[in-house]
């Protein structure tokens, strides 16, 4: 069979508009490389609100869609969203059901998300002809994980991700992982998570793929198992990004029969509002990049090399947010170095401490996420 995983749909700015007038032609031209597949998935980057509903306590913007933006999900031919990701519970249980109930209401199978931990860690399985497909979706820990008694995404957990890949691999022919992680407009994967996923392929995952970095990064086969480290934005319109990675990204076309995958890329909202097949010029450029971040992917000395000058682009940055200015304003210069840093609250062992070792930083993420509720 051929599954199409494809990125992030987030109907902002320009396309939002198109969404009121009900107007999903941004996905014309995709249409028929979505209906070529067996089936095919989405990752649907935001829930659907109604109303005047507050979003949670959260850092980074809160994103929400209107219910027209599943009808551009059926009109696209998607068959399947993925739920697990850091916006899904922008806001709160009201936006998680809102579109849960929306999903099921159009027939669209979901996987990621759910009414609680429970519901939003099952795995999702589909017989399609003949074979069983096993869908397991999670994320990176931000602000939209479920609890037992609240709606939300899946988290990154490699205990329960353990569990849930040997259950998927125990009972169906291909399984497939779909992880939202990674670093945001870095177009490599991190150390740490080429050595996770490799390890998800260890435990009985068919592929790995993974969204959610705003641009598309490189792949690798490891024992014979394709690894996708990031797709790019699919559809996700922002007014300050054009012609750059943002807008370039792509979907992946896998063959579960061979575990071969075929890359589809795509430009979408630069000049033109919609998602247009590259040209065989703009290919040629996509291929060559794909190609230099293949062969970084692959030299462990390369990849940690490039990971080190992406950690110090964002040395002032990350100091900045430890640092004892309380103003934003303050905090924003002295992360581009436009005013010093000033002295760290705490010493610098006390804070890597707490961020470092599992003890303490269990009982910092619990003081913290106390002090947000009661705030």
């Amino acid at each position: 069979m051929k599954v199409l995983i494809a990125g992030d749909f987030c109907p902002r700015d320009r396309i939002s508009q198109m969404l009121e007038r009900a107007d999903y032609s941004f996905f014309e031209e995709v249409k028929e490389v979505v209906g070529h597949a067996d089936y095919s998935i989405v990752n649907f980057e935001c829930p659907v609100v109604e109303g005047d509903v507050e979003p949670i306590k959260r850092c980074g913007p809160a994103l929400r869609t209107i219910r027209k933006a599943v009808d551009a999900i059926k009109y696209a031919g998607f068959d399947c969203v993925t739920l697990a990701n850091n916006h899904f519970r922008d806001f709160g249980d009201e936006g998680c059901l809102t579109t849960l109930d929306e999903l099921d209401n159009q027939n669209i199978d979901h996987v990621g998300g759910g009414v609680n931990i429970k519901e939003a860690q099952k795995i999702l399985y589909k017989d399609i002809d003949g074979k069983k497909l096993a869908i397991v979706n999670f994320c990176e820990n931000e602000f939209s994980i479920a609890t037992e008694i609240t709606a939300g995404a899946a988290p990154l957990d490699t205990v329960d991700n353990y569990h849930q890949i040997t259950e998927a691999h125990n009972n169906a022919d291909f399984v497939l992982v779909i992880v939202h992680g990674g670093h945001e407009h870095y177009q490599l994967p991190s150390p740490r998570m080429k050595k996770l996923y490799r390890y998800f392929v260890e435990l009985g995952a068919d592929a790995v793929v993974n969204h959610h970095q705003h641009c598309y990064s490189g792949y690798e086969y490891y024992n014979g198992n394709p690894i996708v480290y990031g797709l790019g934005n699919f559809c996700f319109d922002w007014s300050g990004k054009r012609n750059s990675i943002w807008n370039e990204g792509y979907c992946v076309e896998l063959n579960t029969e061979t575990s071969l995958i075929n890359l589809i890329p795509y430009v979408q909202c630069n000049h033109d509002i919609k998602v247009c097949l590259m040209t065989r010029e703009e290919q040629t450029r996509f291929n060559q990049r794909i190609s230099e971040l293949n062969v970084t992917i692959a030299d462990d000395k390369m990849l940690f090399a490039e990971f080190d000058k992406w950690i110090e682009s964002r040395r002032k940055s990350v100091l900045g947010i430890f640092a004892s200015y309380h103003n934003r304003y303050l905090n924003v210069a002295a992360s581009r170095g436009w005013i010093p840093l000033p002295v760290l609250n705490q010493e610098v062992s006390v804070l890597l401490n707490y961020v470092a070792c599992e003890a303490h930083r269990d009982v910092a993420i619990a003081v913290l996420n106390d002090n947000m509720c009661q705030k």
